[in-house]
């Protein structure tokens, strides 16, 4: 890995999206005390994804559902999403995932 200086703004957000790397990810959930397994992984694959496709960051309706259509009903709930990313789900996993913070998340 290189020494690279990665650039946050004044929220923790990346500011260089092509910066985010999976060990990157790993860093910036231990800072928030969050414990990445693969159900969060799944997430911040998806969110990634979501990005990709639509160029912003989902707010929580679209992330529940994006979630419910691609991992199942049982997934796709606000309540599952907050044991993984207490607080509010979509911004700490866009956080995590080294996306721009959802524009209508306070």
């Amino acid at each position: 890995m290189t020494n690279k200086t990665i650039v946050l703004d004044e929220e923790g957000y990346l500011l260089n999206l092509q910066d985010w790397t999976p060990e990157l990810a790993n860093q910036l959930a231990q800072e928030v005390e969050v414990e990445l397994t693969e159900a969060h992984w799944e997430i911040i694959h998806l969110l990634r994804d979501f990005y990709q496709e639509f160029e912003v960051s989902p707010a929580m309706r679209p992330l529940v559902k994006a979630v419910s259509k691609k991992l199942g009903a049982d997934k796709g709930r606000s309540i599952y999403l907050m044991t993984l990313f207490p607080g509010s789900p979509p911004k700490l996993a866009a956080k995590i995932a080294g996306l721009p913070k959802p524009a209508n998340c306070l």
